[in-house]
């Protein structure tokens, strides 16, 4: 019986995966590194260290940079998109997550934020829907960063809900992996091919209706 949606929150409650990628490509510039258009989808869902390890490792490689130095790129990063997440309203929820999030509120679901981002609680706030959400993973606490599924356990934890009893939403390959790696029914938002080992795929948000995936969870 379904109890729970958890929700990655760049690309899936609002559009700030853009932010991070521009962010993370003026870094790479500020190095001399070009990212290639591959890069984009390979830093979605990622944690800051791991991404910026992957883009280090498109130039000299991330072995050739301190500890320091990593964490001032890190925070360099982080400064320019804290600035840009600053604009966002109540009106950059993408298309059909409001009305997800009500079907699901009326349907006496619990909500759950399981991002890599450590910016979610700020996010949440501007967006006008911090209050829709019992839990918030903290990805501090976290040991390990998607694929792996320790993030989408611990948000199932956190609503004190088993596997069978959640539904995830991913718009990243990683995320999709995190997602099936914890033994939860994955809803995939984008490319049906990059998302191919999600349980149900939609093409964007506004595709997503509560009635559509309980069949696809019933029928699983």
């Amino acid at each position: 019986m379904l109890k729970g949606l958890l929700f990655d929150l760049d690309g899936v409650i609002a559009d700030t995966a853009r932010f991070h990628l521009a962010a993370w490509n003026r870094v790479a510039e500020s190095l001399g590194i070009t990212l290639p258009p591959a890069a984009n989808d390979a830093l979605r869902g990622r944690s800051r260290q791991a991404s910026l390890d992957l883009i280090l490792n498109y130039g000299p490689g991330a072995n050739h940079f301190s500890a320091d130095e990593k964490a001032a790129l890190a925070a360099k990063k982080n400064t320019e998109y804290l600035q840009a997440i600053a604009t966002l309203t109540p009106a950059d929820i993408l298309p059909g997550v409001p009305q997800l999030l009500d079907d699901a509120q009326a349907a006496g679901l619990q909500l759950a934020i399981a991002s890599a981002s450590k910016n979610a609680p700020a996010i949440l706030a501007k967006l006008g829907i911090a209050d829709r959400f019992s839990a918030i993973v903290d990805p501090a606490q976290l040991q390990h960063g998607k694929p792996d599924p320790e993030i989408y356990l611990k948000a199932q934890a956190l609503l004190g809900l088993a596997a069978n009893e959640v539904v995830s939403f991913e718009d990243a390959s990683a995320g999709v992996a995190a997602i099936k790696a914890a033994g939860q029914f994955a809803v995939g938002i984008g490319d049906a091919t990059v998302l191919a080992a999600a349980d149900l795929v939609v093409p964007s948000t506004a595709d997503l209706k509560l009635a559509t995936i309980t069949a696809a969870l019933t029928g699983r």
